[in-house]
């Protein structure tokens, strides 16, 4: 698969992705959409990709929003159908799939950068990071989940005033509020997210793919989490990771499971 606008790395079950327009700071295109939800498709059906990074190139911008030069001239209807297909082919996408998906923010997150790193699983902010919706400015909302999934982390009076301020926060901020778990200094971000994605390797990836499913469905309009989650304890059950982590538990030794 040729790519333009992103480097895939793939190093010990560990699948990143480098979001790569350095000469717009990241900033997403609907090429770049497109690119990042093939890859992610690719990797996510990987046996071998156990945990999948996605980051920024360079040491200014995760993603510095979406490329507003593509959509200034939309019409209603056309800005409606760019943010129904962003949100299906990748931000949600990202949001429901079974391999742990970790945002790597290392630099500036705002718009449609940040609404990335809210789709994916959890998020760790080098010092530098610098997170925002700034969509408000330019006479626009949020387009790619950034309305739903902010309050869902921050809770609604936090997002109410960053989105209306349109302004920044930065990264010590961002992790008071919860929208990151962790801050470290720029240069040991790659090391972090490694530790983090290692330990993740270490258990079922069957059983964390049914605790995303278990805990989205909480944020889903009319689905009970609840009984989500005891289906999914229940078909846990059923499978060979169960079968090694009680065993090896037992045994008192390390686990080996399988795969996906």
């Amino acid at each position: 698969m040729a790519l333009e606008n992103i480097i895939l790395e793939h190093e010990k079950g560990i699948a990143t992705i480098y979001v790569n327009r350095p000469e717009k700071l990241n900033a997403l295109n609907k090429a770049t959409i497109q690119e990042l939800h093939e890859t992610l498709k690719l990797v996510n059906e990987n046996p071998d990709v156990h945990v999948i990074i996605i980051t920024g190139s360079g040491e200014k911008a995760f993603v510095a929003g979406a490329d507003i030069a593509e959509f200034a001239h939309f019409s209603a209807e056309e800005g409606a159908q760019l943010a129904a297909k962003g949100q299906q082919i990748l931000f949600d996408f990202i949001e429901n799939m079974k391999t742990p998906v970790i945002a790597a923010i290392n630099g500036f997150a705002l718009g449609g950068g940040l609404e990335l790193a809210m789709a994916c699983h959890f998020r760790i902010a080098s010092e530098n990071a610098k997170m925002g919706l700034p969509e408000t400015s330019l006479g626009v909302i949020p387009g790619y989940g950034g309305t739903q999934r902010l309050p869902q982390i921050i809770g609604k009076g936090r997002a109410m005033e960053m989105i209306m301020t349109a302004g920044m926060i930065d990264a010590e901020t961002a992790k008071m509020y919860g929208l990151v778990n962790h801050v470290v200094p720029q240069d040991d971000l790659y090391s972090a997210y490694m530790t983090i994605a290692t330990r993740i390797m270490k258990n079922s990836p069957v059983a964390i793919g049914k605790a995303i499913e278990a805990v989205n469905a909480n944020f889903i309009s009319g689905i009970n989490g609840f009984d989500v989650e005891i289906k999914n304890f229940g078909d846990c059950f059923a499978t060979e990771d169960f079968k090694e982590g009680t065993t090896a538990f037992l045994e008192k030794r390390k686990a080996e499971f399988k795969g996906k």
